[in-house]
């Protein structure tokens, strides 16, 4: 599994604005695409304006292979219903490679 992590910024009066329509745009269009495993959103509690949002894929290859100019459609669409600014200040990805729980 790769791991999508995304920190973005927000003005904080707009948070809830932001999580609401990324889940009706971009995840609900992530969500067409093979490879996607799901989405988790979190909140910063020391910093109001901050989200983090971890995209869970099942290949890289299958991640990669969105088509550039379908996710800038995306993008632009989400832009222009959000209707503020918003900032990715950090973009990076993750392999997992072991899972264990202790008891």
């Amino acid at each position: 599994m790769i791991i999508e992590l995304l920190r973005v910024k927000v003005p904080p009066e707009h948070r809830e604005q932001y999580i609401q329509k990324d889940a009706e745009i971009w995840t609900a269009e992530l969500a067409r695409y093979p490879g996607f495993l799901g989405k988790e959103v979190w909140i910063n509690p020391n910093d109001t304006g901050e989200i983090i949002l971890i995209v869970q894929w099942a290949t890289r290859e299958e991640w990669k292979a969105i088509p550039q100019a379908e996710l800038d459609a995306i993008d632009q669409k989400f832009n222009q219903e959000l209707g503020f600014e918003s900032e990715i200040v950090e973009s990076c990805e993750y392999r997992s490679v072991v899972r264990s729980w202790n008891s």
